[in-house]
């Protein structure tokens, strides 16, 4: 029998399906100019694609992706080094082991080294080696940029989808204020379905550009609207995993709504966008630095933050430790304060 593993992690599943009525497409994120210009060329010399299809690139990519059984669920995997395959955190799960089937159909087993919840990554080690290692393209694809899936949708191993880049820097409707995990996400309309989970997405030269980590259900009313993890975080990650055993990220302390009118009316903000902090952690950075709740970011290391995903996009470009200035709104009035940065692990 066939099981399909989860494509989403639990805490969003009733929200999305929740969307089922009003649904709408996640947000383009504003990140600083200088993201939108790591954007690489467009893949013309060396592509694998011709005009009978993307044959050529499959049989490149194809022994690179694998499939991961955990338990009952299923999902999939790409190798990352010769002898281990990075997949989803929830993918997964608490397993301590997985199994590893490759596309030739032998098996192997793989040990679970680290996971890391804040990104919904994972590292397998397996135990058969000399897996061939694919290319990793660290600079971001182009929105309209071609794009090709590979994975196992409801166990159907080594399924080949194809579409376009739909968009950069997006996050799943609302988990922007709980996690940094599904935000800053590259948007496809390559079909991803449950299995797909930790699976390729690779350009039209077989680089893989992603991860794949999510997609929207019908039920919730999106047709073709699937999210990987970019290449960059995903390398650094894993890179991380492996050399640490956890992955650390910079931590603020707060937890983060969408400035809308009504909070800015209730708050007596004075600005019309801003990332608004509802909550404060004690004892956390943004405490020790005097941010309360009410206040709205509005400035973060000498950029300008519009948006929730502003704010931790800019964030993510810091490091623990780091003393960096940060612009809130408070009755009217912008404040500047200093910010320690702080570290969290997943």
């Amino acid at each position: 029998m066939v099981r399909s593993t989860r494509v989403i992690p639990t805490a969003l599943i009733t929200f999305l399906l929740a969307l089922a009525t009003a649904c709408t497409p996640a947000q383009e994120g504003t990140r600083p100019p200088q993201d939108t210009n790591r954007a690489g060329p467009t893949a013309a010399p060396g592509e694998l694609v011709t005009d009978q299809g993307y044959a050529a690139l499959v049989d490149q990519v194809a022994p690179s992706v694998v499939t991961v059984r955990a338990g009952q669920g299923i999902g999939s995997g790409v190798v990352f080094k010769s002898d281990v395959v990075i997949t989803n955190a929830h993918v997964v799960k608490n397993s301590e082991t997985v199994t590893l089937v490759f596309a030739d159909g032998t098996e192997a087993n793989g040990d679970v080294v680290a996971t890391d919840s804040i990104t919904d990554l994972a590292v397998v080690r397996s135990e058969r080696g000399q897996l061939p290692v694919p290319d990793y393209r660290e600079q971001l694809p182009r929105t309209g940029d071609r794009a090709i899936a590979i994975g196992s949708p409801l166990g159907f191993e080594n399924s080949v989808t194809a579409g376009i880049i739909s968009g950069l820097n997006r996050e799943i409707p609302g988990s922007a204020s709980r996690t940094q995990a599904l935000v800053d996400l590259i948007q496809t309309d390559a079909p991803i379905s449950p299995g797909n989970s930790g699976g390729a997405l690779i350009d039209t030269r077989g680089r893989i550009i992603g991860i794949n980590e999510a997609y929207i259900p019908p039920k919730a009313g999106a047709v073709s609207l699937g999210f990987a993890i970019p290449a960059a975080t995903v390398i650094d990650t894993a890179e991380e995993l492996l050399n640490e055993g956890t992955a650390t990220h910079p931590y603020l302390g707060v937890s983060l709504a969408r400035l809308t009118p009504q909070l800015a009316e209730k708050f007596n903000v004075g600005t019309d966008s801003g990332a608004v902090v509802l909550g404060v952690a004690d004892d956390g950075p943004a405490a020790s630095a005097g941010i309360r709740p009410g206040d709205v970011i509005v400035g973060f290391a000498g950029a300008e933050v519009t948006s929730v995903e502003d704010l931790l996009g800019a964030l993510r470009d810091t490091e623990p430790g780091q003393e960096v200035s940060l612009l809130v709104a408070r009755n009217s009035e912008e404040r500047e304060l200093t910010v320690t940065i702080g570290e969290r692990r997943g």
